[in-house]
């Protein structure tokens, strides 16, 4: 070959080699010194490719070389021999908008190696105006938070200059923008105010939103027809965004609702993620295959449809949830007043007793009421019931169970979460194993200190990815490592269009976790939740250590991640 054509062939080599993560054979060790260098560790780099050895230098927040560095200078050298160094997780649905104010630092999240978390489940945190700011002000209240913000782009400026732990992104909520034009009633939008709604979109996306999301299952969200979702989607979807979804029917009517999921793809042209994938109720156990089938079958067809899960038998959700949609019209003040009516209260009953495909009948899902766990009351005088079971609380009380759940929902002005055991292990496992399937956390990050530590959380709170690490990699081999380290990273991370984040190669941002696989796990448990995981110890947000040989530092690193229709 002449140096003519060696010349040319130079730029092609350099380029394939940064393609696959290989930094070019330097002839002298770089100028400046690293930040940090990592050295011993196996890396797992996201891919799902095996582990390989390597020294990874950082600076000014990324990752700047990988390969020999032992002859170069640094600040800071971290030894991770015997120990795996991969890309730090992505939370799929985090929830934390409102905690990462109260505690910015989120130990709940960072305990688990989770740097980047996308939040906004259908009632997301933006846009807001005065009559929304009323009716959630107890919410608020409760967490001591003074809302000052009116749209996204003013929300995101309150933790970028508070500063925080981790990264955050943010969808649009379709329930929020119904209620900002509808507000919590049971009506349909007029033409001018579906514009209303999808200049409402528009604006979320240019303030740096990732796209739009129901969650349709929760009064408001069920009365939205599917045709206005798939006029917000479409807005979304304009400026790159992705559409996801909290499903209508994650029960018995989870295969129609999967489709609504699907039309709501097709039409709008938009990548679909199905959040917290599951089966719910014991009428469904065994019915995964089948839901699985359906997403396969979409994809097939060339439709962009992933989705996520917790991989815990519980879920966690708002207590009033068990009420049929009709009798939340109006709002929780109208549901309340519903509920003290005999009349109406016993046709909630009477709904609550009839089994339909309807409505996501949580009652008809359960084995019984020892099944549902009180988590988060907000009524001060009915913090002893946290951590109680409905039947417990239905003995306490001397109530029939139903009668319980209805005057706890008056008692705490339907505020109240409730962990709700209501999936089979075979069909979460399963679950877990798909390829399209990667890992939400589905709660805001907490702490086990001050206000958010007086909370009962799920343990997925603290320990979701922990656990898939110990129970699904370790002990059953349900997984291989390396594949689970891609959902927490590498999928989650071209699901969300995070081109700079999710993978260990040159250029990327230097989020990463250092751990032992043969000794990280969860420790929060139903019983007990209020408990960091153990194992993580090494976590770096943006090249800073937020936790340093498993200790919190405090360092406050993370950035707001917008998205791509984001316009400065």
């Amino acid at each position: 070959m002449t140096i003519e054509h060696s010349q040319r062939w130079k730029p092609l080599l350099l380029s394939m080699l940064l393609l696959f993560g290989v930094a070019p054979l330097q002839s002298r060790e770089p100028a400046q010194p690293f930040d940090v260098v990592i050295t011993n560790g196996h890396i797992i780099d996201g891919t799902g490719s095996p582990w390989y050895s390597g020294d990874i230098g950082i600076r000014d927040g990324k990752i700047a070389f990988i390969g020999n560095l032992s002859e170069a200078s640094r600040h800071r050298t971290i030894d991770a021999r015997g120990m795996v160094v991969a890309p730090g997780f992505i939370d799929m649905l985090g929830q934390s908008e409102v905690t990462i104010l109260v505690d910015p630092r989120l130990p709940s999240k960072i305990y688990q190696g989770i740097t980047t978390e996308i939040t906004g489940e259908g009632e997301s945190i933006a846009p807001l105006n005065d009559a929304i700011l009323h009716a959630d002000q107890e919410q608020f209240e409760h967490y001591r938070i003074h809302p000052d913000w009116r749209t996204f782009r003013e929300y995101f400026s309150l933790p970028e200059k508070q500063r925080m732990g981790i990264n955050l992104a943010s969808y649009v909520g379709a329930t929020r923008v119904r209620r900002m034009v509808l507000g919590d009633n049971d009506v349909q939008p007029t033409p001018a105010q579906l514009e209303q709604m999808k200049e409402l979109v528009r604006q979320a996306m240019r303030d740096g939103a990732v796209g739009v999301s129901t969650s349709l299952e929760y009064a408001p969200a069920p009365y939205a027809k599917t045709e206005e979702l798939i006029a917000l989607a479409a807005e979304a979807s304009k400026f790159g965004g992705i559409y996801a979804t909290h499903m209508r029917n994650e029960g018995t009517g989870i295969l129609a609702a999967i489709d609504e999921a699907v039309r709501i793809g097709r039409e709008a042209h938009i990548p679909v993620e199905i959040w917290h994938f599951k089966v719910g109720g014991k009428p469904s156990w065994g019915h995964m295959p089948q839901a699985i089938a359906k997403v396969n079958a979409a994809r097939a067809e060339g439709l962009d449809v992933s989705a996520d899960t917790y991989a815990y038998t519980a879920w966690f959700n708002d207590f009033s949830a068990f009420i049929p949609a009709w009798a939340h019209d109006g709002g929780n003040t109208k549901l309340i007043e519903r509920l003290k009516d005999p009349a109406t209260r016993e046709r909630i009953r009477k709904d609550m007793l009839t089994p339909s495909d309807q409505w996501d009948n949580e009652w008809q899902e359960i084995p019984g009421p020892e099944a549902v766990l009180v988590g988060v009351v907000h009524n001060p005088q009915l913090l002893q019931l946290q951590g109680k079971t409905l039947a417990e609380i239905a003995k306490l009380w001397n109530k029939d169970p139903m009668d319980a759940l209805f005057d706890l929902l008056i008692e705490d002005h339907a505020l109240t979460s409730v962990a709700v055991f209501g999936m089979s292990e075979p069909d979460v496992s399963l679950a877990l194993q798909q390829p399209w399937i990667s890992v939400d956390n589905d709660s805001s990050g907490t702490s086990p200190d001050g206000i958010l530590g007086q909370e009962h959380p799920h343990p997925r709170a603290y320990g979701t990815f922990p656990r898939i690490l110990r129970k699904y990699v370790r002990e059953e081999h349900k997984l291989i490592l390396e594949d689970a380290i891609r959902k927490f990273s590498a999928l989650p991370a071209q699901r969300m269009r995070l081109v700079d984040r999710g993978v260990l190669k040159a250029g990327m941002c230097a989020d990463i976790v250092i751990f032992d696989p043969a000794t990280i796990h969860d420790a929060a448990t139903f019983d007990k939740p209020n408990q960091l995981s153990q194992g993580m110890e090494y976590v770096l947000v943006n090249g800073v250590l937020v936790i340093d040989q498993a200790k919190m530092t405090g360092a406050l690193p993370g950035r707001v991640l917008r998205g791509p229709g984001y316009v400065p």
